[in-house]
């Protein structure tokens, strides 16, 4: 792996003073007057077709597009910094709410089940996203994995898509931090908000605290990528201890009683799985947001020693600690309280304000929780301003926000860009006008993840043994059946006895005899060469299901949202991108071929 590393530093280094060599001799742009950008604008279906559907190989994923930053990212970072920023990114603030919603409303006790499913599902979205990471340690993430696999427009529509839930969200998890601070230190919310009577509600109320955490982690990721991780270590490791805190006192102050006796059993159902099994898939769509955080993991690929065996260590080591330690906090819960007398808002707080002597705990949960806010935004606006890196390196953006620092060796001009972006609506936006923490935007990017490396794995680009419809058949013709499924389960009525079975049995027992004909007659077209997903393409078909399962759950606003941001995202593609990447590939900045990855004999992928 080390020796690939260094021949592509070497071939970077050509191929940079190449790339210049074309660019001095050609620099007709697109921009540099009304006229040409006129004449662009008539050339829009031409670049459309060529451009939209262009794919990169790994092999320029991590020579030639990763040279247009400048200096190279620092290799520091160990499998156990991977597990901490792991850890960091998904132990947030969304646990001590998810949590006490989905018990009471959803799956009652069973929510522990809950959270070893959604684990099950994390770990397998995990694994699509570690064998890219291995194959092609570059800091683009799901950005680079998707313009490899399907082209410049899908990749850059679900990036820039990530991005935008990732600004948001971080604004919103700054504004919690004030709230949650509040609560450790025994101070109201308002007390550190200034209310501005001339502004509409919702964007009154100025959180100055918010913007200051902001501007802190921007100057910390700028300065190093390895304090960083130092910090968020740190961080992790005190809230760790608070959560173990919180599960010993739920195990020692609880009741087993509480896990199958509600406390009004006369209006509540009674048993361990009160909603049936259907309440517990509720619930783990619920909960699954709260391990949203390890694809930051990945985008840290750039800057590991060994990738071959720290990120694999790092990524699914970190998803399944995090699984362990949410199953232990929600038992914990589900002993402290019956699950029809928890506070959705406050549910681990709320079970020891109304104890005598215990009012002191709730202190400890707000403080901990505030640890939990600071690490998963730290690990959130390290991932989201290497993603913006590798989008300016792809040409769709401009190049500037791609420049890595020659001292610092971190993408300042991203951190800076975005952080000032999250500061500004952290300043004014309310919480209820903000998105909610996880959306659509990231289980989208993760469905997608899926269907790439099955793409991917079954469909080798300049063989002559290859097709790459079977697989597109397959892909469409599963997601139909996980959609079917999605909906039928949503929409149908639960009384509907016999029918909403029978549907679901169908549309279920449609998509494994789908997986299994395409496991039977498509063989593989290449295989991994360091580290692969097993059981192909079980692992990445369920991740699929699971993932089209999960966006069935979301509200209509978060679809909405997405719509209205993504046709944003489409105009500003052929307004500007479309341009600016043909300009890139005419002026020898862009090269977009098929043959710079062979294939071995065996399959496997060689440079």
């Amino acid at each position: 792996m080390n020796e690939r590393l260094n021949c592509f530093t070497q071939t970077t280094m050509a191929t940079s003073t190449n790339t210049n060599t074309n660019t001095n001799t050609n620099t007709t742009s697109s921009f540099s007057s009304p006229r040409s950008y006129c004449r662009a604008l008539s050339q829009l279906p031409m670049r459309l077709s060529h451009r939209a559907t262009s794919v990169t190989t790994t092999y320029e994923e991590m020579s030639r597009v990763r040279a247009r930053s400048g200096r190279d990212m620092t290799r520091s970072l160990r499998w156990y910094d991977l597990v901490g920023l792991g850890l960091g990114g998904m132990v947030g603030a969304g646990v001590f709410v998810a949590t006490g919603r989905a018990a009471k409303l959803y799956a009652g006790p069973a929510v522990i089940v809950s959270y070893a499913i959604a684990g099950l599902c994390a770990l397998l979205s995990a694994f699509c996203y570690t064998e890219f990471a291995v194959d092609m340690p570059v800091a683009g993430g799901a950005f680079s994995y998707l313009r490899v696999t399907f082209g410049e427009f899908a990749a850059f529509l679900t990036g820039a898509n990530l991005i935008m839930e990732y600004v948001f969200s971080n604004a919103a998890v700054a504004r919690s931090f004030t709230a949650y601070f509040g609560t450790a230190i025994g101070v109201s919310t308002s007390k550190w908000r200034i209310t501005i009577s001339g502004l509409p509600d919702g964007f009154n109320q100025i959180d100055l605290l918010a913007v200051a955490v902001i501007v802190i982690i921007s100057f910390c990721i700028c300065y190093s990528t390895k304090n960083s991780s130092v910090l968020n270590m740190a961080l992790t490791v005190i809230h760790i201890a608070f959560i173990l805190f919180i599960i010993t006192m739920g195990f020692w102050r609880g009741n087993v009683t509480n896990l199958t006796h509600p406390a009004h059993p006369e209006t509540s159902p009674s048993g361990f799985f009160p909603y049936s099994i259907a309440g517990v898939f509720n619930g783990a769509a619920m909960v699954y947001l709260s391990y949203i955080g390890y694809d930051a993991v990945s985008t840290m690929a750039e800057e590991v020693k060994e990738p071959a065996r720290d990120i694999p260590i790092g990524i699914s080591g970190s998803v399944v600690l995090v699984t362990i330690l949410y199953c232990l906090m929600a038992a914990s819960m589900c002993m402290l309280l019956p699950y029809d007398a928890i506070d959705i808002e406050s549910p681990f707080s709320g079970a020891f304000k109304g104890s005598d002597g215990w009012g002191w705990v709730s202190n400890v949960i707000g403080a901990g929780a505030s640890f939990g806010i600071l690490t998963s935004l730290l690990v959130a606006m390290l991932g989201q301003a290497r993603y913006l890196c590798v989008i300016g390196r792809s040409g769709v953006i401009p190049a500037l926000l791609a420049q890595v620092h020659p001292q610092y060796a971190t993408p300042v001009n991203a951190s800076a860009f975005l952080g000032v972006i999250t500061a500004a609506l952290a300043l004014f936006t309310d919480l209820e006008v903000l998105l909610n923490l996880v959306s659509i935007g990231t289980l989208f990017v993760f469905y997608m993840v899926a269907n790439a490396l099955i793409y991917r794995r079954y469909y080798a680009p300049g063989t002559t043994s290859s097709s790459p419809y079977p697989t597109v058949y397959f892909l469409l013709s599963f997601s139909f059946f996980a959609l079917c499924f999605t909906l039928l389960w949503r929409f149908l009525p639960p009384d509907a006895s016999i029918a909403r079975p029978l549907l679901l049995s169908v549309f279920g027992v449609s998509a494994i005899a789908c997986l299994c004909m395409f496991n039977h007659f498509v063989p593989q077209a290449r295989k991994p060469e360091f580290w692969g997903v097993p059981l192909m393409p079980w692992i990445p078909a369920v991740s699929i299901f699971l993932n089209v399962f999960l966006l069935g759950s979301l509200d209509g606003p978060s679809y909405y949202r997405f719509g209205v941001f993504s046709i944003v995202v489409v105009l500003f593609y052929i307004f500007y991108s479309v341009h600016a990447s043909y300009d890139a590939e005419e002026n020898g900045g862009l090269v977009t071929k098929v043959g710079d990855v062979g294939l071995d004999d065996d399959g496997s992928m060689k440079v």
